[in-house]
């Protein structure tokens, strides 16, 4: 399961990275979870931590860009599914402050524009586990 905090609280999100919206990389809400974030806090600690970063070229910049977060996302995913019994992850990065964003470097090659893609900066997320070692 994969979580973030919204103001007070603590929710599970999905994925939603999409190289056509206006904040790329994205989280939808899917009301599975939500607990006071104080609570969250108090209960669960964080076991470990992740940087996630994805760097993608080609010559078709929306091509490029979405192979860049999908290559995040398979990322993501890879940890939600070697999640231990009773851990989470959570998303770490504050929404106004360090939100992950994909940055576009076109360089032109022989009389062509060739597509860097980067994240940056990294999604961070970390492993949580219930103190006491209960989910």
């Amino acid at each position: 399961m994969i979580l973030r905090r919204y103001g007070t609280s603590v929710q599970s999100v999905d994925p939603n990275f999409d190289s056509k919206a206006h904040t790329e990389i994205g989280f939808r809400r899917n009301h599975e979870r939500s607990d006071p974030a104080d609570e969250f806090t108090a209960a669960w600690e964080r076991v470990d931590a992740h940087e996630l970063v994805a760097e993608t070229e080609g010559s078709v910049q929306d091509e490029v860009e979405g192979r860049a977060l999908g290559d995040l996302e398979g990322q993501l995913r890879r940890l939600e599914s070697g999640l231990g019994p009773g851990e989470v992850l959570v998303v770490e990065n504050e929404q106004e402050s360090d939100h992950p964003k994909t940055h576009t470097h076109p360089v032109a090659v022989e009389n062509r524009l060739h597509f860097r893609i980067t994240v940056r900066p990294a999604l961070r997320v970390g492993v949580y586990r219930k103190r006491g070692g209960s989910g």
